[in-house]
């Protein structure tokens, strides 16, 4: 029943293929016009009446015959009457038989007896809008395959048509699958997964001008998702199938597309969006999605967007693209090319461009992400600091108000980008989980413009200081107090294993999760181990890292790990419990350069502010007691 991959067919070969062998038949409707935004036209439309109709007015003023005023100066005023000598006018007005000019009010006296004086002479048809000078009766107003935009409407309707016969939208199946699919709004059990894919699916549908027409979740059962799809392929132009597509024992959709039809590939050399199938059935085309949202999102923009756009006659849209420098090194795999998601910040007058996480499964990082770096099939990656050219997501406009965190997670970060986004709507603050010494590094080499530090010397007592002093010697560096937080035990809800102290780590069951290196949590746990006298070895799960305190607290609420190392705040988040151990202090550095900023003083501004601090502390674990100090180093 499994069916593994047919192909690893590099995309564009993939999407040649596709193409070559599936067509979607246009059809047409007429529209009003006032409703046809955005639609593509199916014919020519030439307009059946001239606007304006009739020679008129363009200006508030008097109507008159341009000879008669030609011996008009200032030496030599001309007085005309109401009448044989001019006719009152607004702008729009028809203008009066027998006259040929207009001559603006601002220009004129009107004397007490109602005759009209002037100081210079008119010229034949000035501000005089002629018959047709918009549109003329006969005209091509937009042509065949035009995509209508607002100005084209008022066009079209000033050329007296009120339908315009467009393409009609391609009716697009949506067919979700998986036994462990669920309703979103519906309550989920342990492996219940909510199906949001089809939802998303169905608004790039329709961004790409297709009518989507989603269907009822689909169980992994073979007869079951033949008869979806052959249902699906006798009403609908395209059938799109999600998930079902990989070499699992319940992946069946392959095997029923090639019963019912024709497989033309199965398998793109591509990560995300490898487990692609491409088809037809009842010369319908039929695309097979992974089930992973990025992975489906991806494949849907390389098959889909192409197909919509050939039916309209469109050129397929291409995003804007911005060489950056980059301030992480990217490893990928040699013959395959992989669509890494970035975000992006203008630091020092350079681009700089981090990677998001990069697994298939991960949404938000297409939320965050600013831009897409494409890595070729012959390309191992890219090093630190080496330029590369990636498609925007955005105009490179934002980009420049793009702030850019490095190093220790912490809640109150996000908190903080909300202010700055609330103060100054251009504003974004985007965050690299780098940990403590990763973010330190990043200031360093002028790729962020701030990074979160909460570094513990156990030699001076002090925080942060000692590390950036020896990381970063003789540079000029500030340190501003963003709060005070309680680090502590993060628990299942009522603490099942009645965990106490660091020495119960060595008798855990289901073990411990770390933080990554680099990060001032890590550097803390490993100094309360020495403290205790227990070594890395004794301590089940010491080399399981995430990279921030709400994927901790997300493993032990799956009940993967017994205990973390974290924040009250993400304890709270999933409803554990938290032992409280030790308070710390977490600093923002920044370069000198930076902190004399207008940003930067409206960073300061909001972290000064009481109701920012009531704010933060209101989540739990947190004084603000200091906040905003700046401190030297």
């Amino acid at each position: 029943m499994r069916k593994v991959y047919l192909s690893n067919t590099p995309r564009q070969e993939a999407l040649e293929k596709f193409l070559a062998g599936v067509n979607l038949p246009r059809s047409t409707e007429t529209v009003p016009v006032a409703e046809a935004l955005g639609r593509v036209t199916a014919e020519p439309v030439y307009a059946r009446l001239s606007m304006p109709g009739y020679h008129a007015a363009a200006m508030d003023g008097i109507a008159v015959v341009a000879e008669s005023t030609f011996s008009a100066s200032d030496q030599n005023p001309l007085a005309l009457e109401p009448g044989p000598g001019f006719v009152t006018v607004n702008t729009g007005n028809p203008l009066p038989p027998g006259f040929d000019a207009v001559i603006k009010i601002e220009d004129l006296q009107m004397l007490s007896d109602g005759q009209a004086e002037l100081l210079a002479p008119a010229t034949p048809w000035q501000h005089v809008r002629a018959v047709g000078e918009d549109v003329v009766a006969g005209d091509l107003v937009v042509s065949a395959w035009h995509a209508l935009r607002p100005a084209d409407l008022g066009a079209i309707l000033a050329g007296g048509i009120t339908g315009v016969k467009v393409l009609a939208k391609p009716q697009a199946a949506i067919i979700p699958s998986g036994s462990d699919l669920v309703e979103p709004g519906q309550d989920r059990r342990r492996g219940d997964v909510p199906d949001y894919n089809s939802a998303v699916i169905a608004a790039y549908l329709r961004q790409w001008g297709a009518e989507p027409l989603a269907g009822p979740i689909v169980p992994d059962d073979p007869d079951k998702i033949k008869a979806a799809l052959l249902a699906a392929s006798a009403t609908a132009d395209l059938v799109i199938v999600i998930a079902g597509s990989s070499a699992g024992e319940e992946d069946y959709s392959c095997r029923v597309i090639s019963e019912l039809g024709e497989v033309f590939l199965h398998g793109v050399a591509t990560r995300p969006g490898k487990p692609t199938i491409l088809g037809q059935i009842n010369g319908k085309p039929v695309i097979g999605l992974p089930g992973y949202p990025v992975s489906a999102y991806l494949s849907l923009e390389w098959f889909v967007q192409p197909l919509l756009s050939r039916y309209y006659k469109q050129p397929v849209p291409e995003r804007a693209r911005l060489p950056v420098t980059l301030g992480r090194r990217i490893v990928s795999e040699m013959g395959i090319e992989e669509h890494v998601r970035m975000t992006v910040g203008f630091v020092d007058g350079r681009y700089i461009a981090n990677p998001l996480t990069r697994g298939a499964g991960v949404t938000m990082s297409l939320v965050r992400a600013d831009g897409l770096l494409i890595i070729p099939g012959n390309s191992l990656g890219y090093e630190q600091d080496e330029t590369v050219t990636i498609e925007l997501y955005k105009p490179e406009s934002e980009l420049r108000h793009n702030l850019l965190a490095a190093g220790s997670h912490d809640l109150v970060i996000d908190l903080l980008a909300s202010a700055l986004k609330n103060e100054d709507a251009r504003l974004n603050l985007s965050s690299a989980h780098l940990g403590s010494m990763g973010g330190i590094m990043a200031i360093g080499r002028g790729q962020a413009h701030l990074a979160g530090v909460h570094l513990f010397d156990p030699e001076t007592g002090d925080y942060n200081r000692p590390y950036i002093k020896k990381m970063l010697p003789g540079q000029k560096l500030s340190l501003v107090n963003l709060v005070y937080r309680m680090q502590g035990w993060i628990v299942p809800a009522g603490n099942p294993e009645q965990f106490s102290s660091i020495s119960n780590l060595a008798d855990t069951d289901k073990g411990f999760i770390n933080r990554q290196k680099g990060a001032g949590t890590r550097l803390l746990f490993d100094y309360l181990l020495k403290e205790a006298g227990l070594l890395p070895v004794q301590i089940k799960g010491y080399g399981r890292e995430e990279h921030t305190h709400l994927n901790v607290a997300a493993a032990v609420a799956a009940g993967t790990a017994s205990v973390g190392l974290g924040i009250l705040p993400a304890a709270r988040a999933f409803g554990l419990d938290f032992i409280p151990l030790v308070e710390e202090r977490y600093d923002l550095l920044l370069s000198c350069s930076f902190l004399e900023t207008a940003e930067a003083a409206l960073l300061l501004k909001i972290i000064c502010d009481p109701q920012f601090q009531g704010e933060v502390e209101a989540l739990g674990g947190y004084s603000m007691r200091k906040a905003g100090t700046i401190i030297e180093i």
